[in-house]
């Protein structure tokens, strides 16, 4: 179990009956008509459109085209989905994480995304979108936390660098992205509550 929270839970979620809380950010900065709480099926065609801003400008993601929600759903652990909504109940931005193995010993090791609405930047969403989602991971027992970002993405280091995370390295062209190599910033957070 976590000892630290960043966000107070305020009730919990009817669906997944697993706490909504208050946006809060990383240095208990309010963020004002954001609630975290988790995705579910009925926010499925705003968190793709989210998705496509992210794909659109290509500097988020190697993806070129949005998965369908059953390939979106099929690739992210269901316990960690989370989403930021609005005061109207519309979707800000969403955090979601993926196994980064089938191997026993990574079983505590998952990769994340991360995407806020271009309208909703510089809010702290993304933060508070992170920080649930490091307190819902410690609170399951997944010690770390990992992601690869663009070097151009630099509000994506930026909110990386807020919420812990760490650079362990760069994979240089790793990957092509529009017809030209692309190098990929690895990042983790290793929980200092599991032990």
């Amino acid at each position: 179990m976590s000892k630290r929270s960043d966000l107070s839970v305020v009730g919990r979620d009817e669906a997944s009956d697993r706490p909504v809380s208050d946006a809060t950010a990383a240095e208990g900065v309010r963020v004002p008509g954001v609630r975290v709480t988790a995705m579910r099926p009925e926010h499925a065609d705003a968190v793709l459109a989210i998705y496509r801003h992210g794909i659109d400008g290509q500097n988020a993601t190697f993806e070129t085209a949005v998965p369908t929600w059953e390939a979106f759903d099929s690739t992210k652990l269901p316990e960690h989905r989370l989403v930021a909504l609005d005061d109207d109940g519309r979707v800000l931005g969403w955090a979601a994480v993926a196994r980064v193995s089938d191997r026993c010993a990574y079983a505590g090791v998952v990769e994340h995304s991360v995407y806020v609405h271009p309208g909703a930047r510089g809010r702290h969403v993304g933060l508070a979108l992170l920080t649930a989602l490091i307190t819902a991971t410690e609170e399951a027992g997944i010690w770390t936390v990992q992601s690869g970002v663009f070097p151009e993405n630099t509000a994506s280091l930026s909110l990386h660098r807020r919420a812990g995370f760490r650079v362990i390295g760069t994979r240089r062209r790793v990957g092509r992205h529009h017809g030209r190599w692309r190098d990929v910033i690895l990042l983790e957070r290793r929980s200092p509550v599991i032990d």
